[in-house]
């Protein structure tokens, strides 16, 4: 049996708002691929399934259905310099800015008949494995309802995910060189008590985005049972 094909996009370096609207035409493309909202392209004109990874230009806080700032707070946070946005996921707010690589999978989770907390442990299945590959054994994940990778109490990969017509998008952040004196203003993800690392940090050594993209995208072949595909143009 033929392995499911993923569409691969890397944006590099861009803002988080056009990392999002990368991400919603991969899923206006994944609706139409199975006959629902947002068109009929034929499924077979390119995989109706993509991962798009980036890694934010600039600062943003970032909240999901709870979590927003307060007028004061967020006034605050504009004036360190960052921009703040509303984005359609759970979670509460946290931080993304350079150094983190952001991974957006858009997946059919009715195709693939997976419960959304299976695509969730998914998720957090293929970090633990990228953690692997660079030796970094001690990461670890939380039970329900905790969410995302850990160091000890300290969180190296947030997840916030959304799934509308068993549709994914969002997805995960991973903190690789990422400055995380941006997650001092905040309560990040609304965990009290709670700290937060990077690859770099753990590892004692730099950690570029550039470096973690290939083991990252081994380690979702992996877990997710696909075949990448590269894609040059995000609008295809």
């Amino acid at each position: 049996m033929s392995r499911r094909a993923v569409r691969v996009l890397r944006l590099g370096a861009v803002p988080y708002a056009e990392a999002l609207r990368v991400q919603e035409r991969c899923v206006a493309a994944a609706r139409a691929a199975r006959g629902g909202p947002g068109g009929d392209v034929p499924g077979d004109a390119v995989p109706a399934e993509s991962v798009v990874l980036s890694e934010p230009a600039r600062p943003v806080y970032a909240w999901g259905l709870r979590g927003a700032p307060g007028a004061a707070a967020a006034a605050a946070l504009r004036a360190r310099g960052a921009a703040l946005v509303a984005a359609r996921r759970g979670g509460h707010i946290t931080f993304h800015g350079p150094g983190q690589l952001l991974a957006f999978p858009v997946l059919d989770l009715r195709r693939r008949r997976l419960p959304l907390r299976g695509y969730v442990a998914g998720l957090e299945a293929l970090v633990l494995r990228l953690c692997r590959r660079l030796g970094l054994r001690a990461a670890r994940a939380l039970p329900p309802p905790f969410t995302g990778v850990w160091m000890g109490d300290s969180k190296l990969c947030a997840i916030g995910v959304h799934c509308g017509n068993h549709i994914t998008s969002h997805g995960l952040a991973l903190n690789c060189c990422t400055d995380l004196s941006w997650f001092e203003h905040i309560v990040p993800c609304g965990l009290e008590g709670t700290g937060v690392t990077s690859l770099s940090r753990e590892l004692g050594h730099h950690v570029a985005v550039s470096h973690v993209l290939q083991p990252f995208l081994d380690s979702f072949q992996e877990v997710f049972e696909c075949t990448l595909v590269s894609s040059e143009d995000p609008g295809d």
